[in-house]
């Protein structure tokens, strides 16, 4: 088995092939041939699990080279091919019986910011170095159903609301798509009666955990769920520092551990 289909498996790159976006044309015609787009998918799922830097990368593994992997990277995050394939995923998972809407759980992780960026703050949790949260929503399996980040200094509450709206509608069975679960836990750092309100509007029941009032504890046989998911997220070692100046390279970087995450779970139930 070659490099490329090791990190990027026949089953992977069928649901890749169709969302990855055209080679652009050059009026001029000539140039380089461009490399194979899924030995640069592999490169990056491997940059993304090792969490080595582009300059860093071992190109010469799958037939490209450092620049070309960055370039390519760029382009695809700028199409915004990370969350198509996220949700191509979690369609998958739905048609073959692997998503769970009946109750979500919403959380964060803090990881330390090495070279700044937007979206970057003083961590509270360490020593005020600059850092950024992961926000993630997850099933009640714990598969990822949509990821955010923010600046570290940020309360959990106000990524909330922007994160439960970026859940897209999930299709694979026949009738209207899903977006919405049945319920909502959270711990008390999304303790508000603006929030309630808001979740509540869109037909979530709602189970945070209130301030002053009961121990965030009585969730945990629920928030254990999460927890393990935030564990498997920083198993994408690329999650474990921020290395990316842009947000938005960042922020890819957690749509494709959530995306991996899904993957490995459908391999496991279409066996």
């Amino acid at each position: 088995m070659s490099d490329v289909q090791r990190w990027c498996p026949d089953s992977l790159w069928e649901l890749a092939e169709p969302l990855i976006p055209a080679a652009p044309s050059r009026r001029q015609g000539g140039g380089r041939r461009r490399t194979s787009d899924r030995a640069l998918l592999a490169a990056m799922l491997f940059a993304a699990q090792a969490g080595c830097s582009w300059w860093s990368l071992p190109a010469h593994l799958f037939g490209t080279t450092r620049a070309t992997a960055h370039r390519r990277f760029s382009e695809w995050t700028d199409a915004g091919l990370w969350v198509r394939l996220h949700r191509a995923m979690l369609d998958q998972l739905r048609r073959h019986g692997g998503l769970d809407f009946d109750r979500a759980m919403i959380d964060s992780v803090q990881v330390r910011a090495v070279k700044g960026g937007n979206l970057t703050g003083p961590s509270p949790v360490d020593r005020g170095k600059p850092g950024s949260k992961i926000h993630v929503i997850t099933d009640r399996g714990g598969l990822p159903l949509a990821a955010d980040i923010s600046a570290a200094n940020t309360p959990d509450a106000a990524l909330l609301l922007p994160l439960l709206d970026a859940l897209p509608s999930v299709r694979g069975r026949i009738g209207r798509p899903r977006r919405w679960p049945g319920k909502l836990h959270a711990d008390k750092a999304y303790d508000q009666r603006r929030l309630r309100r808001e979740i509540a509007a869109r037909g979530i029941k709602v189970r945070i955990a209130r301030k002053g009032v009961e121990s965030s504890q009585r969730l945990g046989r629920h928030r254990w769920v999460v927890e393990r998911t935030m564990s498997w997220l920083v198993n994408y070692r690329r999650l474990t520092r921020r290395y990316d100046r842009l947000p938005e390279h960042f922020h890819a970087f957690a749509v494709i551990a959530c995306m991996m995450i899904c993957y490995r779970r459908l391999t496991k139930i279409t066996k």
